[in-house]
């Protein structure tokens, strides 16, 4: 065989290695988050001056610790989970803890049962908390601590939602922020406002359903768009252009899914949540495609502004989980939408100036832009499958 074409083998060699090194890197973490994030749901709630502490904890999570698959059937049942009920209420107690004024409440034992969310079957836990120097409802100071499932997922959250007289407020509950105050002076609007921004920008960052999506449409920028394939267009001369067309793109998916997360939270326009993150997942897809394809290249800021407004459902349902806080709607609201554009803007001002450094590479055109892209479609499909119940 001639030089010339071990070395033409060589190179599409090694360009099919970067490519599943690229497929590989991009699936791992979109199965181990499609796997292992979850959330619990926590209440305060009171009335008349007694407090009541629920904890809703996914039974999927709760197996995790465990094992509560006795008969090894593939599915936890409710009489499995009665028979560890000792355990459980251990590891409850020790996971929760709630103080009034610096002074620990004393929980007691707690009212197990399940009960049904979108995503399966919870175990709920329900307490009736005896604090000492609670005093007025109205104007309690409260504190609630959360570890649960932290030590087995760093991703999992606690979702706090507090319904007390005169105090409505909500928080999430995370490995670096485990303890939530709450007191009037906490649902001041402008610390729900500060507080909302971070789940904004904490919510993007781990979405990578959102990010992927941004990313798809943000890859052809450092190229100028021709009629020929992807992998031969030409490398863009003037940055000005290039900065021009990211912000037409960031622009058009902010100001979209600002639009649909506003109206569903507001209940004007309420899709079931069932269609919701199929049609994220199809959106990524969708956006690869175009990539691949070389469709509307000029015209990406469209695309972002059509899909743009399904992603604004999928944040819709996050805010939605928090439990809002109905006097501090609109800082909640503007809050998280300030923390979703300031969690892109980030992810742009990392992505686009090393784009811009690579794009005239053929490793940019074809791993980054061709092979990135097919990756992209491979991972959103399986998202779309997953979603819609076709796999399991």
């Amino acid at each position: 065989m001639s030089t010339p074409m071990l070395r033409h083998l060589r190179h599409c060699g090694r360009q099919l290695l970067a490519l599943g090194m690229l497929l590989w890197a991009l699936l791992l973490p979109g199965a181990v988050l499609a796997h292992s994030s979850s959330n619990s749901y926590l209440t305060l709630s009171g009335s008349d001056g007694v407090l009541s502490l629920r904890a809703d904890v996914h039974l999927r999570d709760v197996d995790l610790i465990f094992d509560l698959d006795a008969d090894r059937d593939g599915q936890v049942s409710w009489g499995e989970t009665q028979d560890r009920r000792a355990e459980l209420l251990a590891w409850l107690d020790q996971g929760l803890q709630l103080s009034a004024s610096g002074q620990n409440c004393r929980l007691g034992e707690a009212d197990l049962q399940a009960s049904q969310h979108a995503d399966g079957t919870y175990l709920s836990a329900q307490w009736t908390p005896a604090c000492a120097e609670l005093g007025s409802l109205a104007n309690a100071e409260l504190k609630l601590r959360y570890g649960l499932i932290f030590a087995q997922d760093d991703l999992h959250r606690g979702l706090l939602k507090v319904d007390l007289p005169n105090l409505q407020s909500s928080a999430l509950l995370s490995p670096e922020r485990p303890e939530a105050r709450v007191s009037q002076a906490q649902s001041s609007a402008w610390r729900v406002f500060g507080r909302y921004t971070i789940e904004g920008v904490w919510h993007i960052w781990i979405g990578i359903d959102h990010i992927v999506f941004l990313l798809s449409l943000l890859v052809l920028a450092p190229l100028q768009a021709s009629r020929r394939r992807v992998t031969q267009w030409a490398p863009a001369q003037h940055a000005r252009p290039v900065v021009l067309d990211v912000l037409a793109v960031v622009t058009a998916f902010t100001l979209a899914h600002s639009i649909t997360l506003g109206l569903t939270i507001m209940e004007w326009l309420t899709p079931p949540a069932d269609w919701v993150e199929p049609a994220i997942a199809l959106s990524v897809v969708l956006a690869a495609l175009n990539n691949l394809l070389g469709l509307s290249s000029l015209k990406r800021w469209r695309l972002a502004f059509v899909f743009g407004l399904v992603h604004g459902f999928g944040f819709a349902n996050v805010l939605l989980d928090l439990g809002l806080p109905a006097s501090a709607l609109l800082a909640a609201l503007g809050g998280f939408n300030v923390g979703v554009e300031l969690g892109q803007l980030a992810i742009v001002l990392v992505f686009l100036p090393v784009a811009w450094l690579l794009r005239r590479t053929l490793f940019y055109r074809w791993v980054v832009v061709a092979g990135g892209s097919l990756a992209i479609v491979v991972l959103g499909t399986f998202w779309t499958l997953q979603r819609t119940g076709w796999l399991a």
